[in-house]
Parts: structure tokens; sequence; C-alpha cells
């Protein structure tokens, strides 16, 4: 009985994929580490006890959906429901009670496609991995369609066609890569170290692909003659549609070719403060001798 027992829970623990890195993981190479330990922080993967990660051990279609739903922050926000949905609406094999059902549920709606007759408890091989994933983060990243030159894969016969597309794409973001003789090993099964990799790799791809560039915003410069030997020079934010917004001079620096840069900082109102509901126009005021031209930066941070 203690056997089953013993079985039983690593079978949970390894189907939450999660793991602690409070402890020292000594079955951890430096190469997944990274990966590991970033996925760990964000509450996607743990150990199977609190000194091993397992990471040569393989990994199921559960754990696969499991981790990359968690991974690529997969989930149902945007959608209404008249009924809850339920495992069983979608999958056969799936129980509604299961950790992994509220995964499939997710990943179904996110346009993961994942047969519907599927075992949950099957191993999964790098090549359905790879597919699952890289479908998975272009859907969540909108990305698209792309013009590749292929990968010479020394294996590239042994994929399975439908997902010839998808690997390589995943080597051209640089999620995975190829071994030491150019092969992908596309039917091997993965193990949980390379798992936890790719998704770390795909969820940084997928940051770069989302993150929006800072706003800009043009400063005006003005210029007053005060005598011969003063200008007064303004600077000025464009219209603003409550108070709170501001520019402040933070210095001025005399170039050799005659440019006087003056360097700025902008301020804009908390989201919770109160400020007047009145169109403003931010300005600053500083004075520049005549013999150099003002120029306008933003100051380093």
């Amino acid at each position: 009985m203690k056997k089953i027992a013993t079985a039983t829970l690593s079978s949970i623990i390894l189907g939450a994929l999660t793991f602690n890195t409070a402890f020292a993981f000594s079955d951890v190479e430096n190469g997944q580490a990274e990966a590991i330990n970033a996925l760990y922080d964000r509450g996607v993967v743990s150990g199977v006890d609190h000194q091993h990660f397992a990471p040569k051990n393989k990994i199921s279609y559960a754990q696969t959906v499991q981790i990359i739903v968690k991974g690529l922050d997969l989930n149902l926000d945007l959608l209404r429901f008249v009924k809850k949905p339920v495992a069983s609406d979608y999958f056969t094999n799936i129980p509604n009670d299961a950790w992994y059902a509220d995964a499939f549920i997710i990943a179904h709606y996110n346009g993961v496609e994942i047969p519907k007759d599927v075992n949950p408890n099957a191993a999964i091989t790098r090549e359905q991995f790879g597919d699952l994933l890289i479908r998975a983060l272009e859907k969540k990243g909108n990305f698209p369609m792309i013009k590749i030159a292929p990968a010479d894969i020394k294996d590239a016969d042994q994929i399975t066609p439908e997902y010839q597309g998808a690997l390589q794409r995943m080597l051209v973001y640089k999620i995975a890569a190829l071994d030491n003789n150019g092969k992908l090993n596309p039917k091997a099964e993965l193990t949980r170290g390379e798992a936890a990799t790719w998704v770390y790799n795909a969820s940084k791809v997928l940051a770069a692909h989302t993150q929006k560039p800072a706003p800009t915003e043009s400063i005006a410069v003005n210029v007053e003659k005060v005598n011969d030997d003063v200008n007064k020079v303004t600077l000025s934010r464009e219209s603003k549609p409550t108070g709170g917004y501001a520019i402040e001079i933070t210095g001025i620096q005399f170039q050799q070719d005659g440019r006087a840069i003056i360097t700025y900082t902008l301020t804009d109102p908390q989201p919770d403060s109160m400020n007047a509901q009145v169109i403003t126009e931010p300005k600053a005021v500083t004075y520049v001798s005549s013999k150099y031209t003002a120029v306008a930066e933003p100051a380093s941070k």
C-alpha cells in the first residue's frame, strides 16, 4: 500500500508541474535554471519535492496544457457564458473534476486545437508540444503571418507534416533549438526541463511582441528676446484636458557647437487625484544667453 500511496502523491505533484525555489534543486542544470526559477516566481511550476525538480522526467498531455495555459497567461477574462463551461462539453476523456480540467477549457476557448478524445495521461512528444505551444502563442499575441527561411532540420523527414510550419516558426522565434547534430528529434518524448524552458522562452517572445512603445509627446520651444544678451525660453506641452499636468526644467547644458540643451521632465496627474476640469497648456520658463540656440531634450532617467 505504501508504494501505491507514494505513486499517487507523486502523480498529483507532477500534475501541478510546480516547484519551490526556497530550496536548492540539485538536479536542475544551469541551462534550465533561469527558466525554471522564472516560471516558479510566477506560480507556473514547482518540483516533485523540496529538493528535486526532476527535469528529465516525461511530461503528460495534461501537464502540457496546464503549463502552456499558465505560462502564456491564457484566460477567459473577456468571455461571458450563459452556462458555465465544463470539460465534458468538449472532451470525452477529461473528467470535470480533474485538476487540469479548467486548463483544457481555457485552452479550447483560446483557439488551441486539442483532439476531442485526447488522453490526458499520455506522454507528449516534442513535435506535439511545440505545435500546441506555438499555436497558443500566436493566438494569444495575434501574431501576423510571416515568411521564413526554413531551418535545415536534419531529421525533418520524421516530423508529422501538419506540425512542420509551427515547428519551423518555433525555431525562428528561438523558443527551441536543434541539437548538435542539427536534429529536432520530433518523436522523442518531451521532458519537464525542456517544457519549462520552451514555455519560458515563448513567454519572453510574447512579452516582446505585445510590449507597447512608450507614448511620445512633442515639446514646443519658444524663444523671446529679453535684450541683446539674454533670451527667454519657454517649454510648453500639448494642451491637456485637466490640471495636474506639468513640465519642469531640470538643467541646461551649454555645448561647444552653440547649443543650449535644456533638459526637462514631465509629470501627469495621479489616477486618484482631484484636478480642475479645464484645458491647460503646461509651461516652464528659463533664460539663456543669446549666444546659444535653445534645444529641449527629456532628462535621462
